[in-house]
């Protein structure tokens, strides 16, 4: 896209229908009112390749990796150029994730307080990379935002429920139960902005939400494979499966294909990521990737996913596990590289870079992060608080957020 028409992307917001010259002459996309229209349907990552898409209100923005620590309290603040902490703070009981907002211009501590009603949203300016006064809010274990950006979208995984609301002050808008989707968690949403995907981590399963009709419009329930991969280190020449005990799966990430056709979900109890056709709403395929397949990423070309193996079956797991990242291509759905964390590790959540150079992962059970080289998969670390988790890297390029640690479009 060239640059007049990104500057004019937001005047064409209130578009039902993307009329912009479009790659490989597609039909163009009829979204929901408000979104910002679709720009190439063959690729709904094509405003996120590279620093030439990031926004120019993100110009004063601090180059940084903020890096929630679930038992710590707090965010650990990375400056990649000198790979160290640069900063601490806390923030409200077990954050689970630094959000994306909807309009870039701020970043959420999404504070969860496990086994407690004190749950909270940390603001963070990423001009200044230092927090504001937290928002009490009921459960947000993760946030994602409406494709319009009239909502946020708080994912209250204890309640079996998404709440909606105003994603400025946070007050509630409308609610939707999704009581067959326990441990409600992760999102993606379609390219036309009308249905949203979320994963069930205690269930095996996916909801369907409609966000048009504000409703779950249905649920499917992921079979597993009849073996997985052992979660520790097995000996040169030994066996590296074995009987897959488990009845269902725990589905954590999700994401979709370039195309929009195609759901890919991380599960870590299967080891691998299941394939969805989104229109049928249909299991089509899995495919094996490492030990506790967790996070998913798109490389800025958006031509590989990476995948964050993180290493044990357990939600607590030990140090130094089986941990990796797998490659996989879009185009063959095949796992082209993997990359094994030297000693062992336990890669969990983040993002890629805006140059699409590295990618930092949390490593959950190590209290470090990583960065993985994505020419050649070497990695660095560097230390955090206890128990890292959503980690996201800032800036990054595109013209608004869907949430989680930087689903941007």
């Amino acid at each position: 896209m060239t640059a007049s028409l990104r500057r004019a992307a937001p005047l064409l917001a209130t578009l039902t229908l993307a009329a912009l010259p479009l790659a490989g002459h597609a039909a163009p996309v009829a979204t929901i009112a408000g979104m910002p229209p679709v720009i190439d349907p063959n690729n709904l990552y094509s405003e996120t390749a590279g620093p030439e898409h990031i926004s120019p209100a993100l110009k004063d923005d601090l180059v940084r990796v903020y890096v929630p620590n679930l038992r710590g309290n707090s965010v650990s603040v990375i400056d990649p150029a000198k790979m160290k902490v640069v900063d601490t703070f806390k923030v409200g009981l077990s954050p689970q994730h630094v959000v994306v907002g909807y309009d870039l211009r701020t970043l959420w501590a999404a504070n969860n307080a496990e086994r407690s009603n004190a749950g909270s949203l940390t603001p963070i300016d990423p001009r200044t990379g230092k927090p504001g006064k937290a928002i009490p809010v009921d459960d947000p274990y993760n946030m994602y935002f409406t494709p319009d950006g009239k909502s946020a979208i708080v994912v209250a995984e204890a309640r079996h429920r998404l709440d909606f609301r105003d994603p400025k002050t946070m007050a509630i808008q409308y609610q939707i139960d999704a009581p067959r989707c326990g441990g409600i968690n992760h999102a993606d949403f379609s390219i036309d902005g009308k249905t949203a995907f979320f994963t069930c981590e205690f269930d095996g399963s996916i909801a369907k939400i409609d966000l048009v009709g504000r409703k779950v419009a249905g649920y499917l329930v992921l079979p597993m494979p009849a073996t997985r991969l052992k979660d520790k280190f097995v000996p040169a020449g030994g066996p590296t499966t074995e009987v897959c005990t488990s009845r269902k799966g725990m589905p954590q990430d999700i994401r979709f294909s370039p195309d929009g056709r195609k759901l890919y979900v991380a599960d870590m109890e299967a080891d691998g990521v299941h394939v969805i056709d989104a229109a049928s709403f249909k299991e089509t395929g899995f495919i094996t990737t490492g030990v506790a397949a967790h996070g998913l990423y798109p490389s800025r070309d958006g031509k590989m996913l990476y995948i964050a193996n993180r290493g044990s079956h357990r939600i607590h797991g030990p140090r130094h596990g089986p941990g990796s990242v797998s490659v996989l291509d879009f185009a063959t759905d095949k796992i082209v590289k993997t990359w094994p964390v030297p000693g062992g590790g336990s890669p969990d959540m983040g993002n890629v870079t805006a140059d699409g150079r590295y990618l930092w992962l949390s490593g959950r059970y190590d209290d470090v992060v990583y960065r993985f080289d994505t020419t050649n998969g070497a990695v660095q670390q560097v230390a955090v608080g206890q128990e890292p988790h959503g980690l996201t890297v800032w800036p990054q390029p595109g013209r608004y957020s869907l949430g989680h640690t930087g689903n941007l479009r």
